[in-house]
C-alpha cells in the first residue's frame, strides 16, 4: 500500500499520517523496518469522534493510549508491520527522535516540538515500523522560520523556553485561579502558535490532557 493508502486508511480511524521516515541503524527502530510511519489523531473532528469510543466510556484508567493501542495496533496488523506506542514503559521509545526525523518536527523556540500542520499541538497516538519501502512525500518549511514566535511570550509565568521546562512552576500556577484559562483550553503558549490556532484542536481536547498532565 502507498502512502495515500495508508493515510485514506488512517482516516478512516480518526487518525492522520504525523509523518515519516526511512530508518537507518542509529534510529533505535525494529530490525527490518524499511519504513518508520507516526500517526497523529486527524483533524478537525477528532475528540467528537474519541468521545464516542467504548475506551471513553467505559470508567477505566487511560483511555485515549488504550484507543491509540487498539486502534494503531489494528492498523499494524492490517499493513503487516509493527505497532509501537510512545506509553507503556519504561522503556520508553524514542518518540521525540522519530518525530524530528520525519523532517516534519523541529524544536520550536520554546523547547517543545512543533509541527509543520499540528503546531505546538502535537500528540503522537502511535508508530507503525512497515517492512517494506513506502515512498514518502518532500517535507514542508519549519514553520517557525516565518513566525515572529508568540510562543515566546505567552506563558503567564515564563516556564517554557529553549533552555529547559520549569515544571514545578507550571504546576504552581496551573493550581491558582489565574490558571484555570490554560487548564480550560489549554496551554497558553501552545495556543500562541498560529499553527495550533489553525489546526482545529478543540478546547475539550486540550482541557483533558491538561488534566491528565495535572493530576
Amino acid at each position: 500500500m502507498d502512502y495515500a493508502g495508508i493515510s485514506d486508511l488512517a482516516a478512516t480511524e480518526g487518525l492522520a499520517v504525523f509523518g515519516g521516515f526511512h530508518p537507518v541503524a542509529a534510529d533505535g527502530c525494529p530490525e527490518g523496518a524499511a519504513t518508520m510511519l507516526l500517526f497523529c489523531p486527524a483533524e478537525p473532528g477528532f475528540w467528537p469522534r474519541m468521545m464516542a469510543e467504548p475506551e471513553m466510556r467505559d470508567g477505566a484508567a487511560n483511555p485515549v493510549d488504550r484507543w491509540s493501542a487498539r486502534v494503531v495496533g489494528t492498523l499494524a496488523e492490517v499493513l503487516q508491520g509493527t505497532a509501537l506506542f510512545p506509553f507503556g514503559g519504561p522503556p520508553y521509545q524514542p518518540f521525540i527522535a522519530w518525530a524530528t526525523r520525519t523532517g516534519r518536527a523541529w524544536a520550536s523556540p520554546v523547547g517543545m516540538l512543533v509541527h509543520d500542520r499540528d503546531g505546538l499541538m502535537i500528540s503522537i497516538r502511535g508508530a507503525i515500523a512497515l517492512p517494506a519501502h513506502v515512498d514518502l512525500p518532500a517535507p514542508g518549511p519549519r514553520p517557525c522560520d516565518a513566525c515572529d514566535a508568540p510562543c515566546r511570550s505567552a506563558c503567564p509565568v515564563d516556564a517554557l523556553g529553549p533552555d529547559g521546562y520549569d515544571v514545578a512552576a507550571c504546576h504552581e500556577f496551573l493550581d491558582t485561579a489565574a490558571g484555570r484559562d490554560c487548564m480550560g483550553l489549554g496551554c497558553a503558549a501552545r495556543r500562541a502558535c498560529p499553527v495550533s490556532a489553525a489546526s482545529g484542536r478543540l478546547p475539550e481536547q486540550s482541557a483533558y490532557h491538561m488534566r491528565q498532565f495535572h493530576k
